[in-house]
């Protein structure tokens, strides 16, 4: 076959590709890694999202592959060592969701310093609890940005429009960079740094072996006392059993979580706490941001089918194709 989806993955110009190339879709593959295998061995290229794994095992025993798509920007369900070295392109639209994300983040902070969620819930019981709905402006506070790609830039912009600081840590970001200038963001040199004097701490790292469980409980204990976190990023840079106690001590103020380690979670003790806001992995989950995705993919699918380099490839360095 030409294309392998893997996942549920819908929309009109991956419904064009059918009426090009040979197309197998089969939504719930991605729950038998056996029958993965099995289908991925004669496929050209395939589609997924996040749930599909693409293991180096399965990788093994796809030799005619020469692309993956990928609908979204998160890489740790795709093994890109095992794709480098097999000349795999690993095609992902970086700049398709950006606008999106950021503006949840954002609308998460807004939401946690007005305290949106408890006045929507006392108004609608009948209540009208002016004085434990009373939040905080953001004129003056300062935002910590984890991870200054392009979502924390855009962050960082909408920050300095409503008055806030925006303090930026990237162990890959240098202090000549553009983007500080650009978006009036200061650079941190350590974590800890940015984390002491922060009011809300805005997460858009990359899940990998070195972030996991980033935000732990000695992190934790090192943040600005009463401070918001808010993760749009992946829910494994965060130790949620730390995070629990922390919101439970009062160190941290309250958090908003679009992503977890566990997805979907087990309704637990994040989900009975009212200084939490919980979104099902929905950051890119817009109209345009959609429509963007998956059109990038679709056409980049399309030039690797047709013999042609793909641009939306974030392999390093870039792979020899066997097409």
């Amino acid at each position: 076959m030409d294309i392998l989806i893997s996942e549920e993955l819908d929309a009109p110009s991956v419904r064009r590709l059918g009426d090009k190339y040979k197309v197998v879709s089969d939504a719930l593959l991605w729950k038998d890694p056996a029958r993965l295998k099995q289908a991925i061995a004669g496929a050209r290229t395939v589609m997924v999202r996040n749930q599909t794994q693409l293991t180096a095992d399965v990788l093994a025993a796809a030799p005619n592959l020469i692309g993956i798509g990928r609908v979204g920007v998160g890489l740790d369900n795709i093994d890109m060592s095992a794709a480098n070295k097999q000349g795999i392109v690993v095609i992902v639209p970086l700049d398709a969701n950006a606008t999106s994300v950021a503006e949840l983040a954002f609308g998460f902070i807004l939401t946690l310093a007005r305290k949106i969620p408890k006045a929507d819930r006392s108004t609608k019981s009948g209540g009208w609890d002016r004085k434990n709905c009373t939040g905080m402006e953001l004129n003056g506070k300062i935002v910590a940005i984890c991870g200054f790609g392009r979502i924390g830039r855009k962050v960082a912009t909408f920050a300095r429009a409503f008055g806030m600081r925006a303090i930026a840590y990237d162990p890959f970001v240098k202090q000549d960079s553009p983007s500080l200038a650009e978006t009036g963001a200061t650079l941190a040199t350590t974590l800890d740094e940015a984390l002491a004097v922060a009011d809300f701490i805005s997460v858009h790292s990359p899940l990998t072996p070195e972030t996991k469980h980033m935000f732990n409980r000695d992190l934790f204990a090192r943040v600005k006392p009463g401070a918001f976190l808010i993760n749009t990023s992946r829910g494994g840079v965060v130790d949620e059993s730390a995070l629990v106690e922390a919101l439970r001590s009062g160190q941290l103020g309250g958090a908003a979580l679009d992503v977890r380690e566990k997805e979907p979670p087990v309704i637990a003790d994040l989900e009975r706490m009212d200084n939490v806001i919980l979104a099902p992995h929905v950051a890119a989950f817009t109209l345009e941001a959609q429509t963007r995705t998956y059109e990038a993919v679709a056409s980049d699918i399309d030039r690797l089918l047709s013999g042609d380099p793909a641009k939306n490839f974030v392999n390093r360095p870039r792979p020899e194709t066997r097409g």
